[in-house]
C-alpha cells in the first residue's frame, strides 16, 4: 500500500480504474439530480459531453492528481482517527472538503478556452458546492476502495 492517497490513486496499475469509477460516480450523481437546478445540471452536462465526447474521463484523469493532493490532508487525518469510512469522514467536513475540491476546478475553469465548456461550468458553478457535498460520502468510498 502506498503511503499517500495521491501515490495510491496515481499508481500505474490503478489509475485507469480509479478514473473509470470516478466517471461512473459523476454520471450517477448527475443522473440523480432533480428539479429545476437538476435539469440545468443535466442539460449542461449533456451539452459538454456532446461538444467534447470523452471529456468527462479526460477531465477526471487530468484533475485526479490535483484532487488527490487537495484531499491528502484529509486522508492523512482519516488514517489517524477512527472513522466508519473515508466517505463518512469527508461528509463530516463538508465545507472544508468541498471548498478544497472546488478550488481545483475553479483554477482549471479559469483556463478554459472552449466557450461551450466554460459556459456550462459557469452555469453549474453556483450550486457546485451543494452538489459536491452531496457526493462526498460516495466519493470517499470510491477513493478508499482504490487507496485502501
Amino acid at each position: 500500500m502506498a503511503d499517500t492517497l495521491t501515490a495510491s490513486l496515481l499508481a500505474d496499475d490503478r489509475r485507469s480504474q480509479v478514473v473509470a469509477d470516478l466517471q461512473t460516480l459523476v454520471d450517477q450523481e448527475v443522473a440523480a439530480k432533480n428539479g429545476l437546478s437538476g435539469g440545468v445540471i443535466k442539460t449542461g452536462y449533456a451539452a459538454v459531453k456532446k461538444v467534447r465526447p470523452g471529456i468527462v474521463a479526460r477531465a477526471v484523469n487530468s484533475l485526479l492528481e490535483d484532487f488527490s493532493t487537495a484531499l491528502e490532508p484529509h486522508w492523512a487525518a482519516y488514517r489517524t482517527q477512527p472513522a466508519p469510512g473515508f466517505g463518512a469522514f469527508l461528509a463530516a467536513r463538508p465545507q472544508e472538503v468541498s471548498q478544497a475540491l472546488l478550488e481545483v476546478t475553479d483554477r482549471r475553469a479559469a483556463k478554459y478556452t472552449n466557450r461551450a465548456v466554460a459556459s456550462a461550468y459557469s452555469k453549474m458553478r453556483p450550486k457546485a458546492q451543494d452538489n459536491v457535498i452531496e457526493a462526498l460520502p460516495k466519493l470517499g468510498d470510491v477513493l478508499e476502495r482504490h487507496a485502501g
